[in-house]
């Protein structure tokens, strides 16, 4: 399945590789070759902020345990709330296994 992103058709190709990882360490070494360390920290807080917004934290607790500003914090809670679904579907399958 295509997904736009930001109205351009973008090349699958970068998401069929990530789904060739198998294994954390696999990751750890595709994504630390793939992208800067400010990038890698980026998304590192987005995450650490969805599953904190996810389970219930308000922003300003978020805030001070992440660091993240108010404003990643708010555009992370209108994707989660209005987005593709992505970080449900991410959460949902690492509950089911216990993390």
């Amino acid at each position: 399945m295509m997904v736009n992103i930001a109205k351009k058709e973008k090349s699958g190709l970068l998401y069929q590789a990530i789904l060739q990882l198998k294994t954390e360490e696999e990751c750890y070494a595709f994504f630390q070759d793939l992208c800067t360390v400010t990038e890698l920290r980026s998304m590192e807080q987005r995450f650490e902020v969805a599953s904190l917004l996810d389970d219930g934290m308000i922003y300003n607790d978020i805030l001070e345990r992440t660091g993240a500003s108010s404003a990643t914090i708010s555009r992370v809670n209108r994707s989660l709330s209005y987005g593709c679904g992505g970080y449900n579907t991410v959460f949902g399958r690492m509950k089911e296994k216990g993390r």
